[in-house]
């Protein structure tokens, strides 16, 4: 009998091809009109999207990877790409592992089209965001079941929906936390990136945002809340490495607008430096690889800001980007394996 051949697909967000106005302004125009990012009705959105927003971002989003880009280019896209081959090693030869971008290259369209003719009967895709929001998830899962086309000879595709909760998720960044002697910081701010509330009002539609208690617990109708999940991941961070209540915040970074899910991260970060808080450490467990969020607005604006309202170290603790952890917890999605808490 033929053994069942495997691939696995792991998609993040995307990134520019460089950090040109050209392609920055390319980037932005693929991500921005996706009804899943800005879930305004088609005409609405192309006129804002592309007459008001993307003309007045492009120069500001250009110097802002301007400053991300090494070298070697986008780290999201590097850190891909490592990602790749050291699950494959992991998962060995029975399983082909691809990479994609939702949003730039390697895009996903051509992947697709490779996994179909690589003769793989079964397809896992992850999208690379640990909490499920309907504009990251929900459009990879989207766009790759509006593809199907291309995956005609592919027998059973699945989808991991989130994992905030997988142990070996949560091990992984107490592990990458772990390394910052975390006890030594005066504060510890857990910053997730913001959503608009509407987003989230649509998940449990009959109950508002300000009213689901999810802050303390996950209600029976959030299990699929961004926001629900994102505190349920910061409280098993905090079981995990014994962290006191009164000794982290959780905060949403990366907003657009006040009606987006609150506190917001630079607030947090100002009323820390001005009660007096000297060291405070920032854990972003929404972002699997450090990027544009993380390494500029956090490690560098975000650090600025702290110093300016009279604080005198931020520190942003690495993400899971490619560590051992990181591998061995997504070959345990990847295969249904679990791994102990």
């Amino acid at each position: 009998m033929k053994s069942m051949k495997k691939a696995v697909l792991l998609v993040n967000l995307g990134t520019p091809e460089s950090p040109s106005p050209k392609h920055v302004r390319k980037y932005l125009t693929e991500f921005l009109n996706d009804p899943f990012v800005i879930d305004l009705p088609w005409l609405i959105r192309k006129l804002l999207v592309n007459l008001i927003i993307i003309p007045f971002r492009v120069k500001k989003s250009t110097r802002l990877y301007q400053r991300l880009w090494t070298d070697e280019g986008s780290p999201i896209l590097l850190y891909l790409e490592q990602l790749r081959a050291k699950l494959q090693k992991a998962v060995g030869d029975e399983t082909t592992v691809y990479v994609a971008m939702r949003y730039g290259k390697p895009a996903l369209k051509q992947v697709l089209n490779a996994i179909n003719n690589s003769g793989a009967d079964d397809l896992h895709v992850v999208p690379l965001f640990p909490q499920y929001a309907s504009s990251t998830t929900g459009s990879i899962i989207h766009a790759v079941q509006k593809n199907k086309s291309k995956l005609q000879n592919v027998k059973y595709i699945h989808f991991t929906e989130q994992f905030y909760d997988k142990p070996g998720f949560i091990n992984g960044f107490c592990e990458c936390i772990t390394g910052y002697h975390p006890a030594s910081f005066d504060h510890i701010i857990f910053s997730f990136h913001s959503l608009p509330v509407r987003h989230i009002e649509n998940i449990h539609r009959e109950t508002p945002c300000d009213d689901c208690g999810c802050e303390n617990s996950i209600p029976s109708f959030g299990t699929m809340c961004y926001k629900a999940t994102s505190y349920a991941t910061a409280r098993l961070i905090a079981d995990k490495l014994q962290i006191r209540s009164e000794d982290f915040t959780v905060a949403f970074q990366s907003r657009f607008a006040n009606n987006w899910i609150g506190p917001f991260t630079e607030d947090v970060i100002i009323k820390s430096a001005l009660s007096g808080k000297s060291r405070v450490l920032i854990v972003a467990p929404s972002f699997v690889a450090d990027c544009l969020e993380t390494i500029v607005e956090i490690g560098q604006d975000y650090q600025s800001l702290f110093k300016a309202h009279g604080g005198n170290e931020l520190v942003m603790a690495e993400s899971l980007n490619v560590s051992d952890s990181w591998v061995k917890a997504l070959k345990e999605i990847v295969s249904g394996e679990t791994q102990d808490s």
